[in-house]
């Protein structure tokens, strides 16, 4: 995940397309599989944020990972940090990417900006969290990372 230095900073996010087969339309990190011939998952991180939205990786200074995330669907995700530096580029891939967008480093620090909701999932009630903005629904996974890279910036 990326975080946006300069005068107006946050989380880099995008909008999955929605002809994807899997998580479609759906609010997530710039990422994907880690493939046999990434380094780490720090590179992987890079590749895939540079195939996504066309970030340049020489714009990405590395700060480390955050703990893997175990989905209920059955993905590990593996949280990697970055600065980016002011004025980077992006860039959205047609294939996979409907929109680039922030959560402003100003709610994440909000510790009342997150909400727990509660919905039933293929017959089961499951909670999950949401975060506010403006135009995108930020739930699920996408939003429970964020969760915790908020409380691990606040201290907590």
């Amino acid at each position: 995940m990326g975080v946006a230095a300069g005068p107006a900073p946050g989380v880099l996010l995008t909008r999955r397309t929605a002809h994807l087969r899997q998580h479609s339309g759906q609010v997530s990190f710039p990422g994907g599989r880690i493939d046999p011939t990434d380094a780490s998952p720090e590179a992987a991180a890079l590749r895939e944020a540079n195939e996504e939205v066309g970030l340049d990786p020489d714009h990405a200074e590395i700060l480390g990972r955050l703990h893997d995330y175990a989905t209920g669907t059955g993905y590990r995700i593996t949280p990697v940090l970055a600065l980016l530096a002011p004025g980077y580029l992006t860039r959205p891939s047609a294939q996979e990417v409907d929109a680039i967008f922030q959560l402003p480093l100003a709610t994440l620090l909000d510790p009342r900006a997150p909400q727990r909701r509660r919905a039933e999932f293929s017959g089961a009630w499951r909670e999950y969290w949401v975060w506010p903005h403006p135009e995108q629904h930020i739930w699920g996974a996408t939003a429970a990372i964020l969760v915790h890279l908020a409380r691990r910036l606040r201290g907590g």
